[in-house]
């Protein structure tokens, strides 16, 4: 007993951790002293006495217990009698929650001295059959297509059962329990199960008429020895139409005819029926046109009704025949299944017989062409024809002609000209020849590539008239008609001790071998030493000046030649002078055309100068003198009063004015005194301007006097400065009026070196105008 004494004085009682797995780990050291049995679920009454610890009780004043079922999860659920060593059960325990409860024990003296060290106490729960199997999910659903082959996986079911796995309450059983509908005998469901799981399959044949849904019920079913517990999932299987029947024709809609030339215009309906479900792609109608070789017909499917509509896609001729017949036929969008049960063999899949496409369904399609009035055609639609540009008037071009393919209808046309840009041709009414009426240019802004075209028409008298285009590609053939020109002829160049040259461009609108590359040359005797063409050959030659030509305008005659040695002469304008920075001749010169528009209006400013020189003498051959301006009665509204004492002038100035018109004659009275004054509306002089009444009694008496003055010299029919033009150039002339060219303006500081090349009678004047040095001062 000493020993025992001492063992339970130096022993320690450890406490347990909270996890049931964590104290079956830990208390590997710790001595076992005592276990019990306690079976789950036991419904009462509680307390009751489990057992006793038995230990000496000399030594001994009490008894403890810690962890699990006391102060650990779960807890309160046991206890121990201190002075006895009595263990008793609290409550209900659950296997689920913890198979085995692991504790220690603990002895005190009456010090409260731990009198052990680490003495353990060991409950085990009995597992009872209090967990049913439970399905997840507890349903499913399934959408299957009616041609799904026997034998396939529908579905898989899976359960679990919190019972003791190694139990028979842990250990459960799948099967199949109901099927609502019935199926048919040709379809059965069966059910695989795999430990836990269970796949649920199908033999034979799916048959949506028969059925298009089944509702399965699977159980799940433990083998507990004194109770069986058991769960229930559905399976619900949905089966999608297939096409298990083919469509078939029932009738048409409308006769089946159609105007010649018309397109896109439904023809007619082909109806169909069809067992499957609508809508759906096995219901749903295919359409394929046979036996169209041109391709005139195309069909399509009306998605509302399922109807064949038949149009046509290109024109239809009569005249190539009245019937057309062709064949459509008819099938399914999927294709068609079929399945059939031979044989229900007791193990396995059965023995079926599935088919999958039909032969597609034909209907002989028959449709009457309408003839209309046809255009005519012209045979054929576009001619060429080659002619030489520049033949003459009325020469024959070609003949279009055209013909009517209609039976019923007299070819009887009428031809007409269509598009002729130019107004080149004309076309005979009844015949459809083309001729000339001016001469062809192949240089037309009209032509393009060489080709002028022209269009005729060709009506017909049916009713309602129809017309036909044909096409006449008129190719010009280019012939030396148009002689080599220049770019520019009127050109400047300085003055330099070193020769200055100058481009001069030439191009000819006639094509090769009738243009370029040209030849040039300079005429006149005095080019030589002086000007010169380098090279002389080509399309851009150089004008070369020598620096012996002196300053000013000068004339030359450059004569140009294609390669047909056709040559034209052009007069060049070359204004020599010195240049100034980076200022060119060119500026102070422009084109001989904007010279002669310039000295037109010098010419003019000169007319109306001197017309004001004679203006002014007649003005100032006026003398003072008073004349009363009579008042007429019909005007005295108009009058305005001056209170003018002055004096008047000598001017008479005559009662009555006649104005000269092209479209009116206008007499105006005008009358004066001393104390009134009679003016026509736009000579009164506004009342705000203060001026000496003298003065605009004397403006008044010179402005009557020119008057007087201008209605002596108007002659009815003609003006002042009436005179024929006289014409210095014609438009399109090369040539250029000298007198003309001669006016020039300078707009560039004078230069003496300019005076010293005319020579030395103009060495005085240059000595005059010469600028003086600035930089001596």
């Amino acid at each position: 007993m000493g020993t025992t004494t001492c063992l339970l004085m130096t022993l320690c009682l450890g406490i347990v951790s909270v996890s049931c797995e964590g104290l079956l780990h830990r208390q590997k050291r710790i001595w076992i002293i005592e276990s019990f049995k306690v079976e789950e679920g036991w419904h009462g009454p509680y307390p009751y006495m489990l057992g006793k610890i038995e230990t000496e009780k000399e030594f001994q004043v009490g008894f403890h217990l810690r962890g699990q079922g006391v102060d650990l999860e779960p807890k309160d659920k046991l206890f121990i009698e201190t002075t006895t060593g009595e263990v008793f059960v609290n409550g209900e325990l659950d296997y689920e929650f913890c198979s085995v409860l692991k504790l220690t024990f603990e002895a005190k003296d009456k010090f409260d001295k731990t009198l052990n060290s680490r003495l353990g106490v060991e409950v085990e729960i009995l597992d009872i059959n209090d967990n049913p199997p439970v399905f997840q999910p507890s349903k499913h659903t399934v959408n299957l297509k009616e041609n799904v082959s026997q034998g396939e996986v529908l579905t898989v079911v899976r359960a679990t059962d919190e019972d003791r796995k190694d139990t028979n309450n842990g250990t459960f059983d799948l099967k199949i329990v109901s099927i609502n509908p019935k199926p048919p005998e040709d379809l059965e469901f069966f059910l695989e199960q795999q430990d836990t799981t269970g796949t649920i399959k199908f033999k034979g044949c799916l048959d949506h008429p028969k059925s298009d849904t089944y509702t399965i019920l699977v159980e799940a079913k433990d083998r507990g020895e004194m109770v069986q517990l058991s769960s229930t999932c559905t399976v619900i299987i949905n089966i999608e139409d297939g096409n298990n029947h083919p469509p078939t024709f029932t009738g048409q809609t409308g006769v089946g005819s159609i105007k010649e030339r018309d397109s896109g215009v439904e023809v007619l309906r082909l109806q169909v029926s069809d067992q499957d479900t609508k809508g759906t792609q096995a219901w749903k109608a295919r359409y394929t046109i046979h036996g169209d070789k041109d391709q005139n017909f195309r069909i399509t499917t009306d998605p509302k009704t399922n109807e064949g509509v038949l149009l046509v896609e290109k024109p239809l001729d009569y005249e190539e025949g009245s019937v057309r017949n062709v064949s459509v036929s008819v099938e399914n969008e999927e294709p068609y299944f079929s399945c059939k049960v031979n044989r229900r063999p007791p193990k396995g899949l059965w023995d079926v017989e599935t088919s999958i496409g039909h032969p597609p369904l034909f209907r002989q399609v028959t449709i009457r062409v309408e003839d209309v009035n046809d255009p005519p055609i012209f045979t054929p639609a576009v001619k060429n024809v080659s002619v030489d540009e520049n033949v003459a008037v009325g020469w024959y071009l070609e003949t279009l002609t055209a013909k009517d393919l209609d039976r019923s209808y007299a070819n009887t046309f009428l031809y007409m000209k269509g598009n002729d840009p130019a107004q080149w041709v004309a076309v005979d009414a009844k015949t459809g020849k083309i001729t000339t009426t001016k001469i062809l240019d192949r240089e037309s802004p009209y032509v393009k590539n060489d080709v002028y075209q022209v269009t005729v028409f060709a009506v017909d008298d049916g009713k309602p008239p129809m017309t036909g285009t044909g096409t006449l590609n008129i190719h010009l053939k280019d012939r030396n008609d148009n002689l080599p020109q220049l770019e520019m002829t009127t050109m400047g160049m300085c003055l330099s001790d070193e020769p200055s040259k100058v481009n001069i461009t030439a191009y000819d609108l006639d094509k090769d071998p009738y243009s370029g590359p040209f030849r040039f040359q300079l005429l006149g005797d005095d080019v030589k030493g002086k000007w010169s063409i380098n090279p002389n050959h080509g399309y851009t030659v150089t004008l070369v000046k020598e620096n012996t030509v002196y300053a000013g305008h000068h004339q030359l005659v450059l004569e140009v030649f294609d390669q047909q040695d056709q040559g034209v002469r052009h007069n060049l304008t070359i204004t020599v002078c010195a240049c100034v920075g980076t200022y060119q001749c060119s500026m102070q010169r422009s084109s001989g055309a904007n010279i002669g528009v310039s000295a037109v209006v010098i010419f003019m400013a000169a007319i109306l100068l001197l017309l004001g020189i004679l203006l002014l003498a007649f003005l100032m051959t006026c003398k003072s003198k008073l004349m009363p301006i009579p008042i007429n009665e019909d005007s005295a509204e108009h009058l305005i009063k001056f209170n003018i004492e002055a004096p008047g002038t000598d001017c008479m100035v005559p009662t009555t004015i006649t104005q000269v018109d092209n479209k009116v004659d206008t007499k105006v009275t005008y009358e004066h005194n001393q104390t009134s004054s009679a003016f026509p509306p736009s000579w009164q002089v506004p009342s705000e301007y203060d001026v000496n009444r003298n003065t605009r009694h004397s403006s008044f008496q010179r402005g009557t006097c020119l008057r007087q003055k201008m209605h002596s010299m108007q002659v009815p029919g003609e003006e002042l400065g009436d005179y024929a033009p006289h014409p210095y150039a014609e438009e399109g002339d090369l040539e250029t009026d000298h007198q003309l060219d001669a006016i020039s303006i300078p707009d560039t500081p004078f230069d003496q070196d300019t005076l010293l090349y005319l020579g030395p009678r103009f060495n005085n004047l240059a000595s005059i105008c010469k600028i003086p040095d600035l930089s001596t001062f």
